[in-house]
């Protein structure tokens, strides 16, 4: 478990990275930036497997202005993850959202 955090005082954006090994899963890996507990970028990496191919980018993107709230992200990931028929294989809504809720520790 790595957590990284960096300020940049020119304006209230916030960077941090986190490394999450996924219970009975894969390593996760999420460079996030925001702003007053807003996502203003996420980069979700790891060795886990996604379909379609497109997963990953539809889910940074959807994640784009959602709140930093565990409760209201795990609901946001499982609609996504629905709405766009997404599969992962050492990965699922929980353990993505651990990894970035530790982006903020």
């Amino acid at each position: 478990m790595l957590n990284l955090k960096i300020h940049n005082l020119s304006s209230k954006e916030m960077q941090s990275k986190s490394v999450y090994k996924v219970p009975n899963g894969k390593l996760l890996k999420i460079s996030l930036d925001y702003n007053d507990d807003i996502i203003s970028k996420i980069r979700i990496m790891g060795d886990f497997f996604a379909y379609p191919e497109e997963a990953i980018e539809i889910m940074e993107n959807e994640l784009k202005n959602s709140s930093l709230n565990r409760k209201s992200l795990l609901k946001k990931i499982n609609s996504v993850i629905k709405e766009n028929k997404i599969e992962f294989i050492g990965l699922n809504a929980e353990g993505l959202t651990e990894g970035i809720m530790m982006c903020l520790k």
